[in-house]
């Protein structure tokens, strides 16, 4: 099926297109920045820029069967300035009228537009029980979701010859992005506790479900409302107390309303209010979720950090096979291209002629000014889709790097996974965990781009 995304860049879109991609679909997706989005995407698609304020092409719309919509600006980002707060509702609704325009004017063969929306829609409700037919709430965000969701009347008009599923999505959790990744980091130093009195409503639900309620919905008779919600959801002093024990930490004192409230100013309405969500619909439909509580969530996402584990993963498709790629991996040297300049980095010797599992591999490099000498073993050799390569002396406790070059399309999905403890415990943590963790988006951003060089072209 060939299908048209936008929001592809994004923590779910992203997901979502990886997915379709492995099962064979031909994805579309409009962009801001193509050549960003190249570096970005993990997988294979053709690229159209694009945004909120231009008219969707006829060329972008060229045998399209599905459209997956998940634009719109970040919501929990930045202050909600009179700007702001335009942006957020200008980026939805005129984003939406434009494809929406595009599917009249040459969307003739389109069978299906499952759109993304947000909970928001429902506002603070305290304890009541809502689902997919509830009644709109009060607040900023609600009045956002009607007259987003008020842009696809005109595709309701062709009848059931267009499918038009809207999933309404709560607190996507996940390692990686989202609410969940921005509370990690104080959580893991038991700086943090829950926020005003606990008792506001959080429906959640696991980034994995959230992209397989999307697949359903796309393949599915799944038409109407959708709540994108899992069937339990919890407090916030239910989930503080379940995050911490995930990460086996201890839960700090409470974060006093007032103090997020002068901190977040409006858009404290997003962690103070509650909106407790039920999936009546979603499961009607016929979705099964994967993850019904939030304590099987957060340990399925949690548990690689037990330990002061630091986890982080990168991926980029590259139009090369994995066979063509694993000679460039091989050569030891051929790492000093990918590095970026500021650590001087330089392959001093290996312990054989050919790398294998077993491997010795010695480097140099230089962090803050300060010389390093770092060593590696080949723990894992596995021609061409993955090796491990784990650290005999440096500067951690930890460092496993696991390289996977797994086939996607007519192409590679490249994956870097790194797993590092900082040595110095709660302390080397507290003193450079937020450094060192900004060191590695550096060095993992500029190995994307000179990748996007060598063979994204």
């Amino acid at each position: 099926m060939r299908i048209l995304m936008t929001g592809a860049t994004g923590l779910i879109g992203r997901e979502i297109g990886k997915a379709l991609a492995r099962r064979g679909d031909s994805l579309v997706c409009l962009v801001r920045d193509v050549d960003a989005a190249r570096r970005r995407l993990p997988f294979p698609a053709e690229l159209h820029a694009w945004d909120h304020t231009r008219e969707v092409t006829a060329q972008a719309m060229r045998g399209v069967e599905a459209v997956i919509n998940l634009a719109g600006a970040p919501v929990a980002e930045g202050r909600w300035t009179a700007a702001r707060k335009a942006l957020i509702l200008d980026s939805r609704v005129g984003s939406t009228r434009r494809l929406v325009d595009a599917v009249l004017a040459h969307g003739a063969k389109l069978k299906v537009f499952v759109h993304g929306s947000a909970l928001g829609y429902y506002g603070d409700r305290g304890d009541e029980r809502l689902t997919a037919g509830s009644s709109k709430g009060p607040g900023f965000l609600a009045d956002v979701v009607q007259k987003w969701e008020a842009e696809l009347a005109p595709l309701y008009q062709r009848g059931t010859a267009l499918r038009v599923p809207v999933v309404r999505t709560g607190i996507v959790l996940a390692r990686e992005g989202g609410a969940l990744a921005e509370m990690l980091p104080m959580f893991r130093l038991s700086a943090a506790g829950r926020l005003g009195s606990g008792r506001q409503w959080m429906s959640w639900i696991h980034l994995d479900d959230i992209v397989g309620l999307f697949i359903h919905a796309l393949d599915s008779a799944a038409s109407g409302i959708l709540e994108g919600a899992a069937p339990r959801p919890v407090t916030n002093r239910e989930f503080t107390t379940a995050l911490c024990r995930s990460l086996g930490v201890i839960e700090n004192l409470p974060v006093p309303a007032q103090a997020v409230q002068l901190l977040f100013g409006e858009k404290a309405e997003i962690v103070l209010g509650g909106t407790r969500l039920e999936p009546a619909a979603t499961l009607a439909c016929g979705y099964r979720f994967r993850f019904e509580s939030v304590e099987e969530a957060l340990a399925d996402l949690l548990s690689p950090l037990l330990g002061g584990t630091y986890l982080r993963v990168w991926e980029q498709w590259v139009p090369r096979a994995p066979e063509a790629l694993w000679p460039f991996f091989c050569d030891a040297h051929n790492l000093e291209q990918i590095t970026p300049p500021f650590l001087r980095f330089r392959v001093l010797g290996r312990s054989s002629g050919e790398i294998g599992a077993g491997s010795l591999i010695d480097y140099r490099l230089r962090l803050d000014g300060v010389p390093i000498r770092w060593q590696s073993r080949i723990e894992a050799w596995d021609p061409p889709r993955a090796f491990v390569d784990t650290q005999v002396k440096g500067p951690y406790r930890l460092w496993h790097h696991t390289h996977e070059f797994e086939p996607v399309g007519a192409g590679t999905l490249l994956r870097d996974t790194v797993r590092y403890q900082l040595r110095g415990g709660w302390l080397g943590r507290l003193a450079a965990g937020g450094r060192v963790a900004s060191y590695v988006e550096r060095i993992f951003d500029y190995r994307a781009r000179k990748i996007d060089q060598l063979f994204g072209q």
